[in-house]
């Protein structure tokens, strides 16, 4: 008996709510927690920072502890998490007693800047106007200040899902942006070729703005900047997971798919079953699959769509295959464009991914043992391809953005793009192309092509200059004497390609030092000094010669 009472009291106090009026110890304790569970329970995390980078962060946040407020502190924990720039991770802004504030505004960054895209009925006025500054930091540097405090993967993950930081006045304040906490946040606005200042008050403690996919829509309390005439097809039947629509006059079938997930009404297999049956029963030249809402869900339910569209020969060849991808695709959905790009011949269309090609997903909250705060850390690695053809996102072959006055009219350019297209000769995976005739032995063939393709406007989204090197390294690494000698060729062919890039003449002396050929790294390193002789690349070459000369 009085062992079950010491267990029934122990979880007790473990239910137990965090106190606002923390201590400084206890805080200090929460931040030392969660430091040594990183490095005892997550050290496979220490990928794009170092376990130097974090004990040292922690450290400055750690002393400063005494002399900061509740929000500031979970805002440091924000920074420090943010180091390991995977996106599942982050700090939990939501835990009693500590949640913090909104502005009523959804902002949203357009290719000619960022707008407020949704805001509270009160503030109509605001509706559509650009952010010219935050409390009279320039929104460029605003930006700025805000970027650490997110777990951001790339730059389209922070658009996504980072920029509703510049909206919470806690992060504002704990970034430099405003002097104080205070309840209301002046903004600098531009709207009809006029500038105005607005004043927003902070929605109450606990509440939201009710934002869906990164928008707001209208309702009884809420205003969006688009025009209501109509809506365009990638936010119709958005209560759908998945809907599809017939284009007769395209001859052509367009899907948005906004969640790895099945719908309540009709799973994920039959849906599909049912798009294909229709695909292949009637005169359809172009599938339009669109996921640039999609921010992931389930994996395991991405099986049928691609087995579905390898089958489907009619639409699965080039020209007839588009998959719109854009700010939201993540996680699950990342997972479904890697296997879409690898396994059939889809041309992406719009803007590149949030997410890594590879990446830490599934993530574990910690929950501290005094604030009670959740730092969600992630433990699950997902790899859909080989580790040197990984990149910071699936970038899209014909690059579509949308500015504010499209979006305000109800346009879709990026839909306009994928049906306008018509290039049967062009090849929507170049690196696949490239590799293809390496293998086939047709180097006159790939020294005649691979310039042109250099050079050619419908390429600007791809990195020949990276790609191609990380393949020639892949293969120096091997340690084997044909692929080292691979590499000196394919390597020296890209500092033909790029002869003013000192990484390129770098990547070179390396593939030499590889098979032995000290004189050739040397000349090839001292080279690459000469292009960049201030800077990073410049230094690692330095280094790399006194290493040579030991």
């Amino acid at each position: 008996m009085k062992k079950l009472l010491f267990i029934l009291n122990i979880l007790f106090f473990l239910q137990l709510p965090a106190q606002e009026n923390m201590t400084t110890a206890q805080w200090q304790e929460d931040l030392r927690f969660l430091q040594n569970t990183v490095h005892k329970d997550y050290p496979f995390l220490f990928v794009k920072t170092t376990e130097e980078i974090f004990d040292s962060e922690v450290e400055t946040l750690y002393k400063k502890i005494p002399n900061l407020e509740n929000h500031e502190i979970i805002v440091g924990m924000a920074r420090i998490i943010g180091l390991f720039k995977y996106g599942h991770m982050g700090v939990g802004f939501h835990q009693k007693p500590f949640e913090f504030h909104y502005l009523p505004l959804n902002l949203y960054q357009f290719n000619d800047g960022i707008h407020v895209q949704g805001v509270h009925k009160d503030y109509q006025k605001a509706l559509g106007a650009k952010v010219l500054a935050i409390n009279k930091v320039p929104i460029a540097d605003a930006l700025k200040r805000i970027y650490p405090v997110v777990s951001a993967e790339n730059t389209q993950y922070f658009k996504a899902y980072g920029i509703h930081n510049l909206t919470i006045p806690e992060v504002l304040q704990a970034q430099g942006i405003t002097d104080r906490l205070e309840n209301s946040v002046e903004l600098t606005l531009e709207k009809g070729g006029k500038t105005f200042k607005q004043q927003f008050t902070s929605l109450p403690k606990g509440e939201k703005v009710p934002s869906r996919y990164g928008y707001v829509f209208k309702d009884s309390n809420w205003l969006e900047a688009r025009n209501q005439d109509h809506t365009p097809l990638y936010m119709e039947h958005l209560d759908k997971i998945y809907f599809f629509k017939y284009l007769p006059e395209e001859k052509a079938v367009y899907v948005r798919h906004s969640q790895i997930q099945n719908d309540p009404e009709e799973d994920t297999q039959s849906f599909y079953a049912r798009l294909f049956d229709f695909i292949e029963n009637n005169a359809i030249e172009k599938l339009i699959l669109d996921v640039r809402l999609n921010g992931g869900g389930n994996s395991y339910l991405n099986k049928p769509v691609v087995k579905g569209i390898i089958e489907t020969k009619k639409i699965n060849k080039v020209g007839s295959l588009f998959v719109i991808i854009g700010r939201n695709t993540f996680s699950a959905c990342q997972n479904l464009v890697n296997e879409l790009d690898s396994f059939t011949n889809a041309i992406f269309v719009g803007e590149p991914t949030a997410e890594n090609v590879n990446f830490y997903g599934d993530n574990r909250p910690v929950t501290l043992p005094n604030s009670k705060i959740p730092v969600y850390l992630s433990y699950a690695w997902w790899q859909k391809k080989p580790a040197w053809e990984n990149a910071d996102w699936l970038a899209p072959a014909i690059p579509v953005e949308m500015n504010f006055k499209e979006y305000a009219s109800n346009q879709d350019p990026v839909l306009d793009a994928a049906l306008a297209f018509s290039d049967i000769d062009f090849k929507p995976n170049p690196m696949r192309y490239i590799t293809d005739l390496f293998l086939a032995g047709k180097m006159q063939e790939l020294a005649q092509e691979v310039p042109k393709m250099v050079e050619d406007p419908r390429y600007t989204f791809f990195d020949f200059e990276t790609e191609l090197g990380k393949a020639g390294l892949h293969l120096a690494k091997s340690g084997r004497t044909e692929g080292v000698q691979a590499a000196i060729g394919i390597l020296s062919f890209v500092t033909q390609l790029f002869p003013n890039s000192a990484n390129s003449w770098k990547n070179l002396a390396q593939a030499y030092l590889k098979a032995g050929d000290t004189e050739k790294a040397i000349e090839f390193l001292e080279k690459t000094i000469s292009l960049d002789l201030n800077g990073e690349i410049g230094k690692s070459a330095r280094e790399m010669l006194q290493q040579i000369k030991i």
